[in-house]
This record gives structure tokens, C-alpha cells and sequence, in this order.
């Protein structure tokens, strides 16, 4: 198979088995679907076009927001967003009557709708629900007609509804056929105890959360998003706003907002001049730019795991081809639009640097940990536990999961630092360590510990084996040893157990397939757990405890 793909160029390659394909098939007969239910809708109740558009763009959110909910969520979700849609609905009433006013309460929107993540995933998703009809919002041309009635209020909320149903119901088909996979889930609470976890320094209570802290970020960014493009373009800031919104939502750390910034700024750049000039291949509600703008689309939600960059320059180009259909394409709006571009990027990130910042090297200490917090329950589960053995390997894999979200600001430092080195001269191209290395090293875990879990539940002897077990000890001693470094907590330092096992040259371990196996994914963990020790250093040190001694074969 890999070879297969092989043949193929990156942007196949990066998606192997088409998983992410599959999904953004799912994802554009929710669009298509919306679009024509909207469409009958609109024209037997005599409404205004951008109810159209509305479904469309709340059928592509609403579909990422979804990828992670169960049944549970998406029912939420039906509840939450024709909600939310009516009340964007009125503050968009709002902006033509009372601008100030309803800049104040989509601030807020924004805000709050980052905020309640603190609340758990489960309200974390509606949060992503509640934001939606307020970016839908942004995406539509200026409108210089009548203002709208409370009545167009009601019939956008039922569009809402009408679009999350969609969604819904082609999401949970292509899980239940097994088109997409189920997502990676957290958990539950009550499936294990939280990992212990180090007192907080004095200084760190008095810091907001996490999401608190996000939330300040967000109303920070939109709200002088608005007040820079109303000032400088009073008939195009929403695009400022827009631009600001996204670099600065879903904030993980400095340095992954300064990365999205400047591949949303150079993206979208990139997307308004290809797009622009198609457009003007195209007339007025021609419906050929319709059909180009649901292939864009298409092609945005698939390119989207391979560089955010690729789904700013897709969308931008969406935008500019949705702006040219309703007859407003020209040179000027393209430099407009670019100008409002980077102006919107350049807040987001100022926000986000500027108001209580989250250090990316501190989030990423923050998810290893629970990473490793997962690891080492699992370590120390008894073998005849099958069931703990299986919640300790998903919270493993839910923890390595959140962690590659950080991945790519890390990995695009860590291909800077050696090109540098390769251009100086100066050490090995290779170098390091870098934190990218924590990334991949943690996800390299995850098929050992596949093969120790199936390995217990097979035959649970082999996980009292003794040198499994001795080796088991020892690598559990590690996984803690790197925790101490990431909190800087004194005690003995990761020792790698390669090293301390005896074996004569040129000869071959004695034991059985099965308990070879499980000795080579343990050391595979090990030497996993060496290079986020190599990155993080060694714990201090508060006396003179004597590390763990040698491992048997």
C-alpha cells in the first residue's frame, strides 16, 4: 500500500488510505444537501439570498466541529445553533441599525464561545456550535438593502436547523458504515483517576485558566479587529474581523498563533489573486461559479491536515468568488482584501502575544504530561485488568492526539533549525534535540503499547513474565523520571534500559515469540522516553537517590 501511494505527490500521500478524503466527501453532500433544502426553502418563502449561503457555510463549520461528537453532541448541537443563529441574526439587524452595539455583543458571542471550554469537551463542542452563525456572518457581502424583520430571524434559525441536521445525519451514517472511522474520544471521567499532579507554584493560582485566558484573547482580537477595520474600510472590516477570529480561535500556545497567522496572511493572499481573476471569467449569478465554489470548498476541508495554509488560500478564493457572484469583483477590492488581510492577521496575533499569553513550550510541557500521566497508569496495570488495560491505552491515545496538535508550529521550527545548520555549516544537519522531537516520540508509542495491550489480553502470563515485568518496572520508572523533569521535580533521572542490560556480543535473547515481542515494544517505549529526555534534561536533583538498578534480559 505504501508504495502505492508512493507514486502519488504529498498531497495524496499525506493521506493515506483517503481517510480524509472519505471525510470530506461526507462533509460536501451535507453542503450540497443544505444548499438544496435552502434553496426550496428560500423560494417558497420569498427570502433573501444569504440565507443560502448561510446554510452552506454552517453545514462546512458545523461538519469539523462535529468530527469528535457522539450522538449526545450532535443532538446538543441541533439544540445550540438554530439558538445561535437567531441571535446572530439579530445582531446583524444590529449592525446596520446600532453598529456599536452589535460589535459589543458579537465580542462577547466570540468570547463566551471560547470560555466555556473550561467547562469539559462535551461543552467545549457546543462553544464551537455557538460561534458558527457568527462567523457566517462575516462571509457575506455588504448589504446595502432594507434592514430585515424579526420574522427573517425565525427562518434562519430554521435554516439552521435544517443545515445541522444534515450534518448529523450523513456524519453518523459514515461512522455507523464505517466510510470514516469513530473519532478519538476522551475518557470518561469515571474510567480511571485523574493522573496525580504536581502543586502549583504560589504564582500560577493567581494566573487565569487556560481558557480564560483564551477567551480574553479572543474578545481582545475581534474587538480591535473592529475598531481598526471600521476605521480604516467602513464597507469591507469584516473581512478584519474575520482574518483576526481565526488566527486568534483555537489558540495552542505563541507560537501556533504566529504560525497560522502567517499562513492564513500568506494563503489567503495567495487564494484572493487566483480567485479574483477567475472571477471575472464569470458574470453575475452565473451558476458555473457556484459549482467552482463547492469544488474549492471541497478541496478546502481535504487540504486542510496538510497545511492550514492551503485552507486560507481555498476559502479566501471561495470568498472572492461568492463576492464576484453577487457583482462586486475588482482591482480594488483585491487589494482591499489583501491589505484587510494582513491587517486582521497582524491584530490577531498582537492579541494573542499581548494579553495574558500561553507559552507554547508550557503547553507543551502541560500534554506530555498527561501523555505520560496515561503511560504510566498503563504500565501498572495487572495483566488480568483487560478492561484497564484497554482505558489506559485510549487515554494514551487521546493524550498523544491532543499533543499533535501542537505539532505543526514545532515541526516547521524544528525544519527551520536545520536548514540553518546546513546552511551554516555548523553542526549536524540533523541537530536537536528539538521540541518536535517530543511529538513524534510520543506518538511513536502508541503501536508498542498496542502490542503490549493485545499482547496482555491474549495471554495476561506474559505481563507477569519476569524480565516483562523487571523491563515493565523499569521503563514505568523512566516514563515517571521524564514527568519530574517536565515539573522540575527533584528525583532520580531518566536511564535508558538498553544500556543496562547485560548480553554477550552476537548473541540472539532467548524467550518465545510472544514475550520477545512484548521485550522489544517496552524498549521501544524506552528509547521513546529518551528522546523526550533528551528535550526536557534530567529532574533536579534534591539528594543522592540511587537510580533503578540493572534489567535482566
Amino acid at each position: 500500500m505504501s508504495s502505492y501511494f508512493a507514486r502519488f505527490p504529498r498531497s495524496v500521500r499525506f493521506d493515506p488510505g483517503l481517510r480524509l478524503l472519505r471525510g470530506t466527501a461526507v462533509t460536501t453532500a451535507a453542503m450540497l444537501a443544505a444548499y438544496g433544502s435552502a434553496l426550496l426553502i428560500e423560494h417558497f418563502a420569498q427570502l433573501r439570498v444569504d440565507v443560502v449561503v448561510q446554510a452552506v457555510v454552517l453545514a462546512a463549520t458545523a461538519a469539523r466541529v462535529q468530527l469528535t461528537s457522539d450522538r449526545y453532541d450532535r443532538l446538543l448541537g441541533l439544540a445550540v445553533l438554530p439558538a445561535a443563529a437567531a441571535g446572530a441574526a439579530e445582531i446583524g439587524r444590529l449592525m446596520t441599525l446600532h453598529p456599536n452595539a452589535a460589535d459589543a455583543l458579537f465580542t462577547l458571542g466570540t468570547a463566551l464561545a471560547v470560555g466555556v471550554r473550561r467547562f469539559g469537551p462535551r461543552a467545549a463542542r457546543a462553544g464551537g456550535m455557538l460561534v458558527l452563525p457568527l462567523v457566517a456572518l462575516l462571509v457575506m457581502p455588504p448589504d446595502t438593502g432594507p434592514v430585515p424583520g424579526h420574522d427573517h430571524t425565525l427562518w434562519v434559525a430554521l435554516i439552521a436547523v435544517v443545515s445541522g441536521a444534515w450534518v448529523a445525519l450523513f456524519q453518523a451514517a459514515a461512522v455507523r458504515t464505517g466510510l470514516v472511522p469513530a473519532p478519538v474520544r476522551a475518557p470518561a471521567p469515571e474510567s480511571a483517576p485523574p493522573p496525580e499532579q504536581p502543586e502549583p507554584e504560589p504564582a500560577a493560582r493567581r494566573r487565569p485558566g487556560v481558557h480564560t485566558r483564551t477567551a480574553l484573547q479572543t474578545a481582545g482580537a475581534v474587538g480591535g479587529a473592529f475598531l481598526a477595520g471600521r476605521a480604516v474600510w467602513p464597507d469591507h472590516w469584516a473581512w478584519v474581523v474575520l482574518t483576526a477570529f481565526i488566527v486568534c480561535s483555537g489558540a495552542r500556545g505563541r507560537g501556533d498563533v504566529l504560525f497560522k497567522g502567517l499562513q492564513r496572511a500568506v494563503g489567503a493572499a495567495a487564494g484572493t489573486v487566483v480567485a479574483t481573476a477567475v472571477a471575472g471569467a464569470f458574470g453575475p449569478h452565473e451558476d458555473a461559479a457556484v459549482v467552482l465554489i463547492f469544488a474549492v470548498l471541497a478541496v478546502a476541508t481535504w487540504l486542510r491536515e496538510l497545511s492550514y495554509a492551503y485552507w486560507a488560500a481555498c476559502v479566501t478564493a471561495v470568498l472572492s468568488l461568492l463576492y464576484g457572484w453577487f457583482g462586486q469583483s475588482s482591482d480594488d477590492l483585491l487589494r482591499t482584501r489583501l491589505a484587510a488581510i494582513g491587517l486582521g492577521a497582524a491584530v490577531g496575533i498582537a492579541a494573542s502575544w499581548l494579553i495574558l499569553p500561553l507559552r507554547t513550550r508550557d503547553v507543551l510541557r502541560r500534554r506530555t504530561a498527561d501523555a505520560l500521566a496515561a503511560l504510566t497508569e498503563l504500565l501498572g496495570v495487572a495483566g488480568t485488568d483487560r478492561p484497564a488495560l484497554h482505558r489506559g491505552r485510549a487515554r494514551f491515545a487521546y493524550g498523544a492526539a491532543q499533543l499533535e496538535l501542537l505539532a505543526r508550529p514545532l515541526r516547521a521550527e524544528r525544519r527551520a533549525g536545520r536548514s540553518a545548520r546546513r546552511l551554516t555549516g555548523r553542526g549536524s544537519p540533523a541537530g536537536g534535540p528539538y521540541r518536535a522531537d517530543v511529538v513524534d516520540a510520543v506518538a511513536a508509542c502508541e503501536a508498542p503499547l498496542g502490542v503490549l495491550v493485545d499482547g496482555a489480553v491474549a495471554d495476561p502470563a506474559l505481563w507477569s513474565d519476569p524480565r516483562v515485568a523487571r523491563l515493565n518496572r523499569a521503563v514505568a520508572a523512566n516514563s515517571a523520571a521524564v514527568r519530574r523533569a517536565i515539573g522540575r521535580r527533584p528525583g532520580p533521572a531518566y536511564q535508558g534500559v538498553r544500556a543496562r542490560i547485560p548480553r554477550q556480543p552476537g548473541t540472539a535473547p532467548a524467550g518465545s515469540p510472544e514475550q520477545l515481542r512484548m521485550l522489544a515494544a517496552l524498549l521501544a517505549v524506552d528509547d521513546a522516553l529518551g528522546t523526550m529526555a533528551a528535550v526536557f534534561g534530567d529532574p533536579p536533583r534534591a539528594g543522592a537517590e540511587d537510580a533503578e538498578g540493572a534489567v535482566a534480559p
